[in-house]
């Protein structure tokens, strides 16, 4: 079994099926992990992941690279692209990747498996080296920064604090939250 199959496998269990989005966030993994010269399959607390997508291809980011939310190592941008920028912290290298091609059309699974895993990372997989400024307070371990909000009294992690009109405010005081309270 190669590298590639064994972690399409692992990233298959850990979202349940394998689809293109896990078939293709594994291709993506294991070659940024390979540029920045770091393992796949373990954790490696010096490597964080900003993902720009909230789909399949998450996962298989998460199961290759042991990047968690819980962790801090795992970033999640809204942007709606099929890409991750992988960060090794004790070099200061990053790597932005991306899939050259759209795999969107309606073949067996197992058929667009088997293609996928034939084509050469550089065919497939766009690798940029990028420069990421990480604050202080986004990388993993303890809160380096706690706050109150003044209006629902709640607490406020990680420098995520409001100053409006004088007023130290958590985001959903300060803008609106997503949610609203049942009556």
């Amino acid at each position: 079994m190669s590298d590639f199959e064994v972690f399409l496998k692992k990233a298959g269990d850990f979202h349940g099926d394998v689809c293109v989005g896990i078939v293709l966030g594994t291709r993506i993994s294991l070659a940024a992990l390979k540029a920045l010269g770091l393992k796949p399959g373990v954790r490696n607390k010096s490597l964080i992941v900003y993902t720009e997508i909230d789909r399949c291809m998450t996962d298989a980011v998460q199961a290759i690279t042991g990047c968690t939310l819980g962790h801090r190592a795992l970033k999640y941008m809204d942007y709606g692209k099929f890409a991750a920028t992988f960060v090794n912290t004790a070099t200061g290298q990053a790597i932005r990747a991306t899939i050259k091609e759209h795999f969107g059309k309606k073949v067996p699974i197992e058929e667009t498996i088997k293609n996928i895993s034939q084509i050469p990372d550089s065919t497939l997989v766009t690798l940029q080296e990028v420069s990421v400024n990480i604050p202080d307070t986004d990388l993993p371990g303890p809160s380096l920064r706690k706050a109150t909000c003044e209006s629902c009294g709640e607490i406020i992690m990680d420098g995520r604090e409001v100053n409006q009109g004088g007023k130290v405010l958590c985001r959903a005081c300060a803008f609106g939250a997503y949610y609203c309270q049942a009556k």
